[in-house]
């Protein structure tokens, strides 16, 4: 099959690749863009590990053709820390021990910045609601619900 052109903005940084056009999101995003944040779980878009932003709004990347982002902006996980310093979130997440394995948590991470750029003060059900697609095998749930709320309700200030 003949390679065509992939146009995608990937963490505010613009790039072009020549891809399968059968190959998914997931697969580019890893294997030739070296962003092995984004986890590679079920392959069927059933555990959320591999969620990232497409054009804002959160999707399993292994159920996306990578041609289909084409033109599109990506976020992925590796993108939340800006200049060396861990989002507000993941600053809450390790705090909070809202991770024990880390297999989901770049994808809960992707999912509960989703909501907060949504809803800046989401109920615990709202929060349930969001991750609700994002699987963790560890049970860590409560922690994870208790990290975003942390910051949802201020606890988390920028740093200088």
């Amino acid at each position: 099959m003949e390679k065509q052109l992939l146009h995608i903005t990937v963490n505010n940084e613009y790039r072009e690749l020549y891809i399968n056009p059968k190959r998914l999101l997931v697969e580019v995003l890893r294997d030739d863009l070296a962003l092995t944040g984004t986890k590679r779980g079920c392959n069927t878009g059933a555990c959320g590990a591999c969620t990232v932003m497409l054009n804002g709004v959160p999707v399993k990347s292994c159920s996306v053709l990578a041609m289909q982002a084409d033109g599109a902006e990506v976020a992925t996980v590796e993108g939340l820390a800006e200049g060396g310093k861990l989002s507000l979130l993941q600053r809450s997440f390790l705090d909070h021990g809202a991770f024990q394995c880390g297999f989901c948590t770049p994808g809960m991470l992707m999912s509960a910045t989703a909501l907060l750029k949504e809803i800046k003060k989401p109920t615990k059900d709202q929060i349930k609601e969001a991750i609700h697609g994002n699987l963790c095998r560890c049970t860590g749930y409560n922690s994870i619900i208790r990290a975003v709320r942390a910051v949802a309700e201020g606890e988390y200030k920028e740093r200088g």
